[in-house]
């Protein structure tokens, strides 16, 4: 298991009741933990979709309880120093055998929750369930097929699509392995959690998702006898219930919850380079973003640095379509900044002087679960308006968002929608590919033959060494060219806690380790 940085979390002591305001107050029923001995509790900005199976959404919150419950064959601390670094878990090793072949050799004597024996044929479930292109969360590039040697030893085989296998190394660090019995009934997956991981699933009030200490952990059993995760929307609500002893760990802060915090000495602030950057994607699949000059005069439009200015401890700087701490992140030479000038040019060439002649192009963000969307959206419609951009912005609630937020035949809701994409792992693909390759038109639509080959080439490439090189010369740089998005700033996650409570780590995306943590 990987050595604890200094990257620790706590969590308050106090035993004040549950206020959570529009938390669903069923949970105070549960009798799954001692009043005196009690969870802890997390106060999340992310509601759940209430579908257990992990390969049918990208719900970051979900990924957060998932990481509690499931076990990975690796783990990813993803530091700034550090990108590709992995932590081996249930894999022992993970070994090249040929081009298309990767050995894994699994650790032993681990069991999932229902006392199930952990084996290859787990891996073997999960990977080709997977990797399915069916499935919504859309993690591999292409269906695997798994060759079990024996019960703790097998071979991830990609030879069928023709691309290295060596490309899930990194993409091991993100998949929870499920049984193969649950892979196999479905109905039973999607209800609930049976991972290998340090906490059990017990329920789910309204919500509340309800967590209990495994005691069969192969690393020894937590000490905290549970987490609950509780999903409150409002950040202000979230800082007060910290405040008032409700919540012991909160998430999503900005600057204004931030400097309350601060000033209790009682409680600290832990702040992280994120895996999440934040996009302003454009519908690519419709006019007129269907033309990259038109799109890259948007680009040109916008002043990030004032974004920032509005972010505040929730953003910081970056240059690429990846965060900094992903495999393979450049800050690109030609990343396009503001240049009002630039714009003006490349909406003449279009065809559409000082912005003549082009549509109304609606806006979609949202509030509730991003920091300061709405703000910043004000400023960026402000932006494009002045260079001749007839801007309609929609700010909607979390969940009308979402409901919009993918690609859909000939073309998606409006003309712009931004979002946040973060991924447990320091494999690019998973943020680029996914949205930028023609195979995917996750929220861009895109269809463009020169970038489907520079994903293509890194994707093929035959070393780690050979595969970033082609990352940061072609493949990030034609993105940045072609604009299909822009990566406005990568996010810093920010978790307010109580200084009673050690052992916590937090990684860049979100997810949390519980498994040596106290709480006092």
């Amino acid at each position: 298991m990987m050595n604890r940085r200094d990257l620790l979390l706590a969590g308050l002591a106090g035993a004040g009741a549950y206020g959570f305001g529009r938390v669903n107050p069923d949970f105070l029923v549960s009798s799954a933990f001692a009043a005196e001995n009690r969870p802890l509790r997390f106060l999340a900005a992310e509601a759940l979709t209430g579908n257990w199976d992990p390969t049918t959404h990208t719900n970051l919150g979900q990924l957060i309880v998932e990481g509690f419950v499931f076990g990975y064959l690796t783990r990813a601390p993803m530091t700034p120093e550090k990108p590709d670094e992995l932590v081996f878990e249930l894999a022992e090793s993970l070994t090249p055998i040929d081009e298309y072949t990767l050995e894994v050799k699994l650790r032993q004597g681990i069991k999932f929750h229902d006392g199930t024996p952990f084996t290859s044929a787990d891996v073997k479930a999960t990977y080709e369930y997977g990797s399915q292109p069916d499935r919504p969360a859309q993690w591999y590039p292409g269906q695997v097929t798994v060759d079990i040697v024996d019960d703790h030893t097998c071979r991830i085989n990609t030879k069928a699509h023709g691309y290295p296998a060596g490309l899930y190394y990194y993409l091991s660090s993100f998949l929870p392995i499920m049984a193969a019995k649950d892979v196999a009934d479905k109905k039973t997956l999607s209800a609930r959690m049976n991972g290998t991981g340090p906490f059990k699933y017990v329920d789910q009030k309204g919500d509340t998702t309800i967590l209990a200490a495994n005691p069969d952990f192969y690393l020894g059993a937590p000490k905290i006898p549970g987490v609950e995760y509780h999903f409150v929307g409002d950040t202000t609500t979230r800082t007060l219930s910290l405040l008032n002893g409700e919540a012991d760990i909160i998430e999503r802060l900005e600057a204004e919850q931030v400097e309350t915090i601060s000033k209790d000495e009682r409680f600290a602030i832990h702040k992280a380079v994120s895996v999440e950057n934040k996009y302003l994607f454009f519908r690519c699949s419709k006019p007129p973003f269907d033309d990259p000059r038109i799109r890259l005069a948007a680009c040109h439009s916008i002043d990030r640095s004032q974004v920032l200015e509005i972010l505040g401890v929730s953003g910081t700087f970056s240059k690429a379509h990846i965060s900094p701490v992903k495999f393979g992140y450049t800050e690109v030479a030609d990343y396009p900044e503001y240049d009002p000038e630039k714009a003006q040019a490349l909406l003449a060439e279009a065809g559409f002087p000082n912005g003549e002649g082009l549509p109304e192009l609606t806006y979609y963000t949202s509030v509730g679960f991003y920091p300061k969307t709405k703000e910043y959206a004000e400023l960026i419609t402000g932006m494009l308006q002045e260079q001749g951009f007839k801007v309609n912005l929609q700010t909607l609630e979390v969940a009308a968002w979402g409901n919009l937020l993918y690609d859909k035949p000939g073309g998606g809701e409006g003309n712009m929608i931004d979002c946040g994409w973060c991924t447990g792992s320091p494999e690019p693909d998973l943020v680029i590919r996914t949205h930028f390759h023609s195979s995917s038109k996750r929220i861009t639509g895109i269809v463009d033959p020169e970038i489907d080959a520079v994903l293509d080439k890194e994707r093929n490439a035959g070393t780690i060494e050979e595969r970033k090189k082609v990352l940061q010369e072609e493949t990030l740089p034609t993105i940045a060219r072609k604009a299909p998005a822009l990566a406005l700033f990568t996010s810093v996650f920010i978790h307010a806690y109580d200084k009673k409570l050690e052992g916590l780590y937090i990684y860049p995306n979100g997810m949390q380790d519980m498994s040596k943590a106290t709480l006092a």
